[in-house]
């Protein structure tokens, strides 16, 4: 399971006047510490940031998975309610997650979510979907412990 930390990175942006501003852009991580999730966002942001750059926050979220669309630009956060009933008292329990999903648009979030949650055998109600502010998401980078052939 995946643990991914938001990271808010502050630099100076070059707009389209010509003239720097500082801003402040938050970022997604899957990492297994605060510490590997700081140190993984300054390797991605590198590359694409000259000059100084900060990282201003580091939190932990509550986001249990993600539906990816490689043509869509924006995230959005759906909050999906689990239906289930406890068979000993026949009351209707909501469980609440957070799944983070990739869109064009509105549209393009909610047809990607539908296609994700279609193998779902379980009900669910999609409580809430809005555009939040995150410009990338980064997977964990997993090495190999074992040798490749080359090495042997």
């Amino acid at each position: 399971m995946a643990n991914w930390f938001e990271c808010k990175v502050r630099y100076d942006k070059m707009m389209e006047n010509g003239v720097p501003k500082k801003v402040t852009e938050p970022y997604l991580v899957d990492a297994l510490s605060f510490t590997e999730a700081e140190a993984r966002i300054i390797e991605e942001q590198t590359p694409f940031i000259s000059g100084d750059f900060s990282v201003n926050a580091v939190k932990r979220t509550k986001i249990s998975e993600i539906f990816r669309d490689d043509t869509a630009d924006k995230w959005y956060l759906a909050k999906v309610a689990f239906i289930t009933i406890d068979e000993k008292t026949a009351v209707e329990k909501r469980t609440i997650s957070q799944i983070l999903v990739a869109g064009s648009g509105f549209k393009g979030a909610y047809d990607t979510f539908m296609d994700g949650m279609k193998g779902t055998m379980a009900d669910f109600e999609l409580v809430s979907l809005a555009e939040t502010p995150l410009m990338d998401v980064y997977d964990a980078k997993l090495g190999s412990a074992l040798p490749s052939k080359s090495e042997e």
